[in-house]
């Protein structure tokens, strides 16, 4: 189990860093949102998920699930909020 823990903590790892390299390197802010919450929202998942599996009751491995939906519905709110402004800004 903890094998697989930390594999699922270095993929979300991954996506945290590959959210951030989009965010330096794509040319205009619609895709660097985009990227950006694309990219925490798989990483947080992973993360989570390797939580879970080293979660020891199963309360908390649902709090934990919630915790990430909350943020993935947050997130990708946020995002369409700033993608709506910016497209009407021009």
């Amino acid at each position: 189990m903890e094998i697989l823990s930390g594999t699922l903590c270095l993929l979300g790892a991954f996506f945290f860093m590959a959210g951030t390299v989009g965010l330096i390197r794509f040319p205009d802010s619609l895709s660097r949102i985009h990227a950006l919450t694309k990219a925490d929202n798989l990483g947080l998942g992973f993360i989570v998920l390797a939580l879970v599996v080293t979660s020891q009751s199963l309360t908390v491995a649902f709090k934990l699930i919630l915790i990430w939906l909350l943020a993935l519905v947050a997130s990708s709110s946020i995002c369409f909020f700033l993608a709506r402004k910016l497209i009407h800004r021009g």
